[in-house]
């Protein structure tokens, strides 16, 4: 059985479907109760609406729960009439409605931290792990996400360019408001959270890229299919000063093969060519699946 929800015209089976709904409600959750944990009571304002909200509550007063309400609702639906209608905000809309209302419930949670260092570094990591498992589930919490998009139908200006803008913005107001200590406190963690969510996204980068130049393609082909088990990709290079042709083999193992990969390589044609260079993310046969 399929059901109906579909990502670029493809059905996902309902088991994903549950799947990606779990991970929107507990990414979201996650990311509020961090944020009332260790980002709000050590006035960190790292970014994103919840960062203004931090920065609002500290001016006048007003609970984040409800900044984060009235800026998140406007955003989406205006993101539903310019980026693509229901097919778009299907998603978005529950993480944008139930972030805000976790926040809400543990507003009176003690903070795990009065030291605004760890308040930053902890924090960062909740909100990483949070937003990554709401990206994964390919949904958005609201807030800058979607201003972004906004801005860059309308301007051209690259996603990520609009996000730096707003977050930079938001930052620097912190500083005002609070002080420059602080201000950077939030720019620590707002490193922090990005570098989460990439782990998040793409798991420890464990495996390892290899291009091998060398004059004995199929020897070298064979004894790493033979003694390392892992197959190759033949390239056509061409020298930049001689602009002879030379074959070229792309293979990717993990990281405690590169000794081995390289060993093989280097008996088999002493005067090849070897760069090794890391993998982001790797699927496929003999590594992670989708």
């Amino acid at each position: 059985m399929r059901e109906r929800s579909r990502r670029n015209g493809v059905p996902e089976p309902r088991a994903q479907v549950l799947i990606n709904t779990l991970m929107i409600f507990g990414g979201s959750a996650l990311v509020a109760v961090a944020y009332n944990l260790f980002l709000l009571p050590n006035r960190i304002a790292s970014g994103g609406v919840s960062g203004f909200a931090t920065i609002v509550y500290e001016v006048f007063e007003v609970l984040p729960a409800i900044t984060l309400w009235a800026l998140n609702i406007p955003l989406f639906i205006t993101g539903l009439f310019l980026l693509g209608g229901w097919r778009y905000g299907g998603k978005t809309i529950v993480g944008t409605l139930f972030l805000p209302f976790v926040v809400y419930l543990t507003q009176d949670w003690p903070a795990a931290t009065s030291d605004p260092l760890l308040g930053a570094l902890f924090g960062g990591i909740g909100v990483g792990l949070g937003l990554g498992l709401v990206f994964r589930a390919h949904a958005s919490t609201g807030g800058t996400d979607l201003a972004a998009q906004i801005i860059h139908k309308f301007t051209g200006a690259s996603l990520g360019t609009a996000v730096f803008i707003m977050d930079g913005l938001i930052v620097a107001t912190s500083a005002f408001v609070f002080s420059i200590e602080f201000a950077l406190y939030a720019l620590i963690s707002l490193f922090i959270t990005g570098r989460t969510i990439d782990f998040v996204q793409t798991g420890v980068k464990d495996q390892k890229m290899a291009f091998i130049v060398t004059d004995e393609e199929e020897a070298v082909r064979d004894a790493l299919f033979e003694q390392v088990d892992r197959g190759v990709t033949k390239l056509t290079a061409e020298g930049g000063y001689t602009k002879e042709k030379k074959p070229m083999l792309l293979c990717v193992v993990e990281r405690n093969e590169v000794t081995k990969l390289k060993q093989v390589v280097q008996r088999t044609d002493a005067s090849a060519f070897v760069v090794v260079t890391n993998a982001s993310e790797v699927l496929g046969e003999g590594f992670k699946s989708t």
